[in-house]
């Protein structure tokens, strides 16, 4: 899947991703400092029915978050991570386990640590401002 998209198609992105999860549950969000990251996670968090505030986990690293029919979705930040252990030391093994969605920021500091079935998304930032989302279908 490859979408390319404004700030205000930005939901209809967020659509289409949630809607290509199929029975994937571990996503590793690439992109540059700046991309939206953070911005696609909130608005794929409130596709998915999330009433609770999102934002990035900056300094928590993990932020949990639950849709209305009580599944966790956890968002991760590694980019304060110094090293794989760290986030080892956090239980991210156990998150990555869980059978539950994970989105994650800054993926490049965990490599070592993510499990095979990780799905790589690039967002990637274009000349004229829009993104493009590119997710392998499931």
């Amino acid at each position: 899947m490859e979408i390319t998209f404004t700030q205000e198609e930005l939901p209809q992105a967020a659509r289409a991703f949630v809607e290509g999860i199929g029975n994937r549950r571990l996503f590793a969000l690439r992109g540059p400092m700046g991309a939206g990251k953070t911005t696609l996670i909130a608005e794929i968090c409130r596709v998915l029915g999330v009433a609770d505030d999102t934002g990035s986990p900056t300094f928590s690293i993990v932020n949990e978050y639950v849709t209305p029919e009580g599944n966790p979705v956890y968002h991760f930040d590694f980019y304060r991570i110094d090293s794989p252990q760290d986030a080892l030391d956090i239980g991210a093994e156990e998150y990555f386990y869980s059978g539950d969605i994970c989105l994650m920021e800054w993926p490049e500091k965990v490599e070592d640590i993510l499990p095979e079935e990780t799905v790589d998304v690039v967002l990637r930032v274009n000349d004229d401002g829009s993104r493009t989302l590119i997710m392998p279908d499931a």
